[in-house]
């Protein structure tokens, strides 16, 4: 996703979900700091020199700066996170802005063929390369 928004944009948005919301989200792992992934998103970044293009927001709620900024003109989404872009649009319109152009770009996925996520990760299934570490039944 960061791959296409750094092609696609001069200068990229990127919401970083903070400790207060990521609590309302309920999720059956184990959610590292804001700190944290925001000092990994940064080092990440570097990697790739895309730093100095880069604009890291934390999300206080689920559509953060991006419903409300004029500037903004896309939004790269998955197929699984289309809705989320088409709500937002739906937000934006209701505010008076623009909506945004929805890019949906495929997920890297895992040597299994199935999505590399934070969440297979944390339950052990890949490990960040997408290897397979085990088989779910």
């Amino acid at each position: 996703m960061l791959s296409e928004a750094f092609k696609l944009g001069d200068v990229v948005l990127i919401g970083v979900t903070n400790d207060q919301l990521v609590a309302t989200l309920h999720k059956k792992h184990q959610v590292r700091s804001f700190s944290s992934r925001v000092r990994d998103l940064d080092r990440f970044l570097k990697t790739r020199r895309w730093s100095q293009r880069a604009r890291i927001n934390a999300l206080r709620e689920p559509y953060g700066p991006a419903a409300s900024q004029k500037r903004l003109q896309a939004l790269i989404v998955s197929k699984g996170t289309l809705p989320s872009g088409r709500r937002l649009n739906r937000l934006r319109q209701q505010n008076g802005l623009q909506p945004l152009d929805l890019v949906v770009v495929d997920l890297t996925k895992a040597a299994d063929g199935k999505p590399i996520s934070t969440t297979r990760i944390r339950n052990g299934e890949i490990d960040p390369q997408g290897r397979v570490l085990k088989t779910l039944l």
